[in-house]
């Protein structure tokens, strides 16, 4: 019996020295050397370094004079240890219509338009009313972004043509030139809303 357990042993011992300690420790220097912003999560930092965020996780803005994000189903929004969908398929009427627990695309959509000074019957971005896989995303479309432009410019008392080209500047195309959707990530656009002398 002790000659059966002996290979065995040796063989868990092996592995867990490769699996455990040798391929991590590759996989990390190899981000690292490569991908060093990725690999220590991608933070934006202030003047005086502090963390403010990360360009990879999106954060809430709800004040007018701020660009916002998409609406996300982790936690009370955005919140990483709850990362997560909402789990319901395209014909369910709870994600259409909502509940009492839970605001469908139906509010959603009333509230964005009212909050963007949008008619009734104007139509609003897929992403402005649904939340993302992970619930975490950061970005948000151009049109979704051109369509908040008016109110930030009304409510930064900045000129639209200003806001709105700042809106051009922060449009980041798709990946490869071919994966995804062109974007625009929300905080790095707010903070850069927030350098601009009135």
């Amino acid at each position: 019996m002790f000659k059966q357990m002996m290979p065995a042993l040796r063989a868990t011992l092996v592995l867990a020295f490769l699996t455990g300690l040798v391929f991590p420790a590759v996989v990390t220097l190899c981000a690292q050397l490569l991908f060093p912003d990725q690999a220590n999560g991608s933070l934006i930092r202030n003047q005086s370094g502090q963390v403010i965020g990360s360009r990879l996780i999106g954060q809430m803005f709800v004040k007018p004079e701020y660009f916002h994000g998409r609406p996300s189903a982790a936690g009370q929004g955005y919140a990483g240890e709850a990362s997560g969908g909402t789990n319901l398929g395209p014909t369910s009427s709870k994600l259409i219509l909502g509940s009492k627990d839970f605001v469908g695309i139906k509010q959603l959509a009333e509230s964005y338009r009212s909050e963007n000074l949008l008619g009734a019957t104007d139509k609003v971005p897929v992403d402005a009313v649904t939340r993302s896989g992970s619930g975490l995303d950061p970005d948000i479309s151009p049109a979704n972004a051109m369509l908040q432009a008016r109110r930030v410019s009304a409510a930064r008392h900045l000129m639209l043509e200003q806001v709105i080209a700042l809106v051009q500047q922060h449009i980041e195309g798709r990946q490869l030139g071919f994966i995804g959707e062109p974007r625009v990530n929300v905080l790095l656009l707010n903070l850069a809303l927030d350098k601009i002398k009135r």
